[in-house]
């Protein structure tokens, strides 16, 4: 594959389903490290999703190669017939987004998507789905429309639905899973503590916010997917929820969303994970619309405007939020002064 560009760059965020065994995670981010070309930004693990998102950057195909050694590796060492997590799955590399950073449009990154879908059906005999900008159709942009009754229902879903690429039901498969791979724009990755273990608390909230959720007053967040769970790790309940359109529906009014919704539910509204990496715009625009309450927000810096936006969403609540090591484009400097 040759796309004439400058010096493209793209970001990739596969996530896997493991969790909890130290040993297989640092297989799989080394075989992502064994490619040259490529920079693992952020390790993101939870024990009780029993997922792991990985989230490196580097030149198209560089990342592409990273992306199915990953995969590769993920299949080796993960057992979907045994597999248990609270997070939504369909295989041991369960989702792969390539995202365009710099020098690369989305429909070139939808052609680097589509070739590593192919090569992993081809080479290793997985079902793939193709989703969001680089699917085949359109129902298949949803995530979850291809996740849908996750891996115990893989051997009937591959039977009605054939996947883009790969093979169907086999015994190998029955141990790797399928997986989803496309290419999207940026997405926020977001859980919203909770002063409650109630999962049944935080479901509510979710399924008042998603955008394919129903409530009473009819309102919909666009762009949101949301379900709740309880964290054991943490021993409270968590609204996890994937803002998919950051320009429709920013940071700060999903935050406003479910601390109005937890307090109608007897519930308060605690803090903010932020799973993987966020731009930093996410930040900003979050301590403006913050400040702005207080009628103070004119002619502030960006430190300022990045320390409310800390506090107020409570960012620090589960543990310490480093910006140097959670914001985007300060992992990624390294690439945007190369050329």
């Amino acid at each position: 594959m040759t796309f004439v560009s400058m010096n493209p760059l793209i970001e990739c965020v596969p996530n896997f389903s493991e969790g909890r065994d130290s040993s297989k995670i640092q297989l799989i981010s080394e075989s992502i490290e064994s490619v040259s070309g490529v920079k693992i930004l952020h390790i993101d693990s939870g024990a009780d999703a029993n997922r792991t998102v990985i989230t490196f950057a580097g030149a198209p195909e560089a990342v592409c190669s990273a992306a199915f050694e990953a995969i590769k590796t993920a299949s080796e060492i993960i057992d979907m017939r045994i597999h248990q997590g609270k997070h939504p799955r369909i295989g041991s590399a369960d989702v792969c987004p390539l995202i365009p950073v710099r020098d690369v449009s989305m429909e070139e990154t939808v052609k680097y998507a589509r070739s590593l879908a192919e090569r992993v059906g081809r080479e290793l005999e997985i079902p793939v789905y193709c989703y969001e900008n680089a699917a085949f159709v359109p129902e298949r942009r949803n995530l979850a429309f291809c996740r849908k009754g996750e891996y115990e229902s893989l051997k009937q879903k591959l039977s009605e639905q054939k996947p883009d690429f790969g093979t169907t039901f086999t015994p190998k498969v029955a141990k790797t899973g399928a997986t989803v791979i496309g290419a999207r724009n940026f997405l926020i990755a977001v859980n919203f503590n909770l002063n409650t273990k109630s999962k049944e608390t935080a479901s509510l909230i979710a399924s008042g916010i998603r955008e394919k959720g129903k409530n009473a007053a009819g309102a919909k967040l666009k762009g949101i997917k949301a379900i709740g769970w309880y964290i054991a790790d943490f021993d409270i309940a968590q609204v996890s929820v994937n803002i998919t359109d950051i320009n429709a529906t920013p940071l700060y009014t999903v935050f406003e969303e479910v601390k109005k919704r937890a307090g109608e539910l007897g519930a308060n509204l605690t803090g903010t994970e932020i799973i993987g990496l966020v731009p930093e715009k996410i930040l900003l625009d979050s301590g403006n619309f913050f400040l702005s309450q207080t009628g103070s927000h004119e002619n502030v810096s960006d430190e300022l405007l990045l320390k409310t936006a800390i506090e107020k969403l409570g960012l620090n609540d589960l543990y310490p939020f480093v910006p140097d090591e959670k914001i985007l484009e300060r992992k990624i400097t390294y690439y945007l002064c190369l050329g």
